[in-house]
C-alpha cells in the first residue's frame, strides 16, 4: 500500500494510540454505574412514544423518570453493521467490509473499542450475551465478562460497572411463528404500502405481543438493579439495536429501518450529567454512532479522534446535532448501495444501484408470512400502485416529509416546494460521505476496502467516484460519454462504476456496448461481472454463460454472489448458466445457497411465495446454536 498512514491520518493515529492512557488519566473521583438494556429489531412501538396499542409499562416508567429521545436512529437498518458502529464509534461504511450484512470488518489495531476504553477508565465491563459486531475484534480481550453469565454482580467490590444486557425476544426470527397475546390482528393499523391481509395483520399483532414480553424482561432487570440497591447510582439506557423487522423496515433505508427507541434514566445524584430534567423529550436527532462517545463522556474521558459521533450526555456533552446518517450495502445475499440522512422530519435517500428493486426475494426475511403474502399479491397483480412500488426499480433520489407522509410514499424529489430541503440534505450527505471516506463505492472484496486503505487517494479517489456514481445512477443519457470514458481507467473501482452506469442506462447505452467488450476479460472479476450483466441484458447469451462461470466454485464467495445477483436480475435470460445456479443452490455458504435456491426454483418453475429459499435447520446446525441467537 502506498499511503503513509501517519502522514495521512496525523493526529488521528496519535490520538487513537494514546486513547487508553488518556482514559486512565481522566478518571473522575466518583463515577456512576451504567446499565444498557438492548432489545432487537424494533421501532418505538412503545406507550411513552405515543403508541396506543403498546403494552410497555416498564419502559414507559423508565421514560417518566428519564429522557426520551424522539428521533433516535441506528446507523444501519440491520444488526451487524449497526453493532459495528456502536462498538467502535466508527461508521461501518468507512471501514469496509464492515458495512455489509455479516462480514468481517478489519478494525485497525491502533483503535480501541468502547469497553476497552471504559475498562481503562476503571469500569468493570460485561456483555450478556449477543455480540454480532461484524468485525475481527477479540471478544475476550475487550470484556471483563462476556456470555450469558456476564453480570455486574461479578465485579470487584465498589468498582463502577458498565453492564450490557441484550434481549432477543423481539428479533425478526421470533415472527416466524405467531405469538398470541392481548393485541390481535383486527386492532392494528397497516401502512399504505402493504396490502391488508390476515397474514400481515397477524405478524403486526405478534410484533406487539413480543414487545410486551420484552418489556416484562426489562422490568425484571430493573427490579434486579433495585434489589441490589444500585438504582440511585446507575444511569440506565434502553434502546433497540436497529429498526423494526416487519416488511420494508429492517434492511431498508426508510424510517422503519433506522428509527429506534432511546430512553436514558439519570438518577438525581447524577443529574448534572444529564442535558435535560427528568421526564424531558429531546427532539433533535441522535444516532448510535454517538453512544460510544457518550459513555466516555459519562466517565469524563475524551473520545479518541477516530470516533465520529458526539456525546449527548455527560461532562463532555456536545451541542445538539442537525442530522443522523444511515446506510445500506449488501443485505444477506442481496447486493445494494443506498445512503440516507434525516433531520428528524425530512428523510433524504440516495440509491446508487437504482436498477436493483427493493423487493428482490431474500431468503431469511422472506420467512415472514407477511413478506410472502405481499409477494403473492404482487404475482397475482392485485396490489395498488403504492403497494406495487416495492417490487419496481428505485429512483436515484427520494425525499419524504415524515410529518405529512409517515409511510414515505410521496417522493418529493422534483417538487419545487421541497427543492430547498432536497438541496440542503443532499449537500449534508455529500459532505458526510466525503468526511468519513465512505467505502460504499468499493465492491465487496475488491482491493481498497478498509479504514486505512481507503485513505489512499490514488487507490480510492472518492471525490471523483461520488461524481461518477451520481452519473451512473441518474439514468441520464447525457452522462454516457463520461461513463464510457471511465471504462478505460486504470483504477478498477472507476471502471466498475463506468460499467454500472451503462448497465443502469440499459438500451439507452447500446451504442457504447462495444466499449464493454474488453471488460469481459478485465483483470478485476467484479468489473467483469457488471460488464457481462450489461451485455447479457442486451441479449448476448455468451455473457450469461460467463456469469455462470464467475458464479462457479473456483472463485471466492463474494465474487460468486455478485455473479448470482447479476443472474437473478437477468431472469429467464440466465438460463444458459442454470448448471452453475443449481450448483450454488447446494452450497454450504449461506448466501450463495439462498441466492442459488431462489433462482434455481424460478428457472425450474418451482418457485412460489413460501418456497423454502432459506434452509433454517441447515444453518442452525452449521452454527450450533439456538434459533434465537441467529440474527441475520
Amino acid at each position: 500500500m502506498t499511503v503513509n498512514r501517519r502522514a495521512v491520518l496525523g493526529g488521528i493515529v496519535a490520538g487513537a494510540s494514546a486513547g487508553l492512557s488518556k482514559a486512565a488519566q481522566a478518571l473522575p473521583v466518583e463515577r456512576p454505574n451504567i446499565l444498557w438494556v438492548v432489545s432487537e429489531d424494533n421501532n418505538p412501538w412503545i406507550g411513552a412514544y405515543g403508541d396506543r396499542l403498546a403494552r410497555t409499562p416498564n419502559i414507559d416508567a423508565l421514560a417518566r423518570r428519564g429522557i426520551l429521545y424522539r428521533n433516535a436512529y441506528s446507523n444501519a437498518p440491520v444488526c451487524a453493521p449497526s453493532r459495528f458502529s456502536i462498538l467502535t464509534g466508527i461508521y461501518p461504511e468507512s471501514c469496509a467490509p464492515g458495512n455489509h450484512m455479516r462480514a468481517i470488518g478489519k478494525v485497525p489495531r491502533i483503535f480501541h473499542t468502547y469497553p476497552e476504553l471504559m475498562r481503562t477508565a476503571g469500569y468493570f465491563c460485561t456483555n450478556s450475551a449477543k455480540t454480532d459486531y461484524n468485525c475481527d475484534i477479540d471478544l475476550k480481550a475487550i470484556w471483563d465478562g462476556q456470555g450469558l453469565a456476564a453480570h455486574w454482580r461479578n465485579r470487584p467490590r465498589d468498582q463502577p460497572f458498565l453492564a450490557v444486557f441484550n434481549y432477543e425476544t423481539t428479533h425478526e426470527s421470533q415472527l416466524f411463528r405467531l405469538t398470541p397475546g392481548a393485541v390481535t390482528g383486527d386492532q392494528v393499523k397497516l401502512p399504505k404500502y402493504l396490502p391488508d391481509t390476515p397474514a400481515i395483520r397477524a405478524d403486526y399483532a405478534s410484533y406487539y405481543n413480543l414487545i410486551e414480553k420484552m418489556d416484562s424482561q426489562i422490568g425484571a432487570r430493573l427490579a434486579e438493579l433495585e434489589a441490589d440497591g444500585l438504582t440511585d447510582d446507575t444511569i440506565v439506557f434502553y434502546y433497540s439495536d436497529n429498526g423494526g423487522s416487519l416488511p420494508r423496515s429492517k434492511r431498508y433505508c426508510y424510517d422503519e429501518g433506522f428509527r429506534c427507541a432511546l430512553i436514558v434514566s439519570v438518577p438525581p445524584k447524577w443529574q448534572h450529567l444529564a442535558p435535560a430534567p427528568q421526564g424531558s423529550v429531546i427532539e433533535t436527532p441522535v444516532s448510535f454512532i454517538d453512544l460510544a462517545p457518550t459513555l466516555l463522556s459519562i466517565a469524563g474521558v475524551r473520545p479518541p479522534p477516530q470516533m465520529a459521533g458526539k456525546a449527548f450526555l455527560g461532562s463532555l456533552c456536545a451541542p445538539a446535532q442537525e442530522y443522523a446518517f444511515g446506510m445500506r450495502n449488501r443485505m444477506d445475499e442481496r447486493i445494494d448501495f443506498s445512503r440516507s440522512v434525516t433531520d428528524g422530519r425530512w428523510r433524504y435517500i440516495r440509491n446508487y444501484m437504482p436498477h436493483r428493486p427493493w423487493g428482490v426475494v431474500s431468503g431469511f426475511e422472506w420467512l415472514l408470512k407477511s413478506y410472502q403474502d405481499w409477494e403473492r399479491h404482487h404475482l397475482a397483480g392485485t396490489l395498488t400502485p403504492e403497494q406495487e412500488r416495492f417490487f419496481g426499480p428505485k429512483p436515484y433520489e427520494e425525499l419524504y416529509d415524515m410529518a405529512m407522509d409517515p409511510d414515505q410514499l410521496d417522493n418529493l424529489i422534483g417538487n419545487p416546494a421541497a427543492e430547498a430541503h432536497t438541496l440542503h440534505l443532499s449537500r449534508a450527505l455529500d459532505a458526510h460521505m466525503l468526511s468519513i471516506r465512505d467505502n460504499g463505492f468499493i465492491p465487496e472484496s475488491m482491493t481498497g476496502e478498509g479504514w486505512f486503505e481507503s485513505h489512499d487517494k490514488q487507490r480510492y479517489p472518492i471525490k471523483r467516484l461520488m461524481v461518477l456514481g451520481k452519473q451512473a445512477a441518474s439514468r441520464d443519457p447525457a452522462h454516457l460519454p463520461a461513463l464510457a470514458a471511465a471504462l478505460a481507467d486504470p483504477n478498477p473501482v472507476v471502471r466498475y462504476w463506468g460499467a454500472t452506469g451503462l448497465l443502469v442506462l440499459g438500451p439507452a447505452a447500446k451504442h457504447a456496448h462495444d466499449k464493454l467488450d474488453p471488460l469481459v476479460s478485465d483483470p478485476e472479476l467484479l468489473v467483469r461481472i457488471v460488464a457481462a450483466e450489461a451485455l447479457a441484458m442486451a441479449g448476448r447469451q455468451a455473457a450469461a454463460i460467463q456469469l455462470g462461470e464467475l458464479a462457479g466454485p473456483q472463485q471466492i464467495w463474494q465474487v460468486r454472489l455478485a455473479a448470482l445477483n447479476s443472474l437473478t436480475a437477468l431472469g429467464e435470460a440466465a438460463r444458459p448458466a442454470l448448471a452453475a445456479i443449481d450448483a450454488a443452490a447446494a452450497e454450504d455458504q449461506e448466501y450463495l445457497r439462498s441466492a442459488g435456491r431462489y433462482l434455481s426454483a424460478v428457472l425450474h418453475g418451482n418457485y412460489q411465495p413460501g418456497y423454502p429459499v432459506f434452509q433454517f435447520d441447515r444453518m442452525m446446525k452449521a452454527f450450533g446454536q439456538p434459533q434465537a441467537h441467529r440474527s441475520p
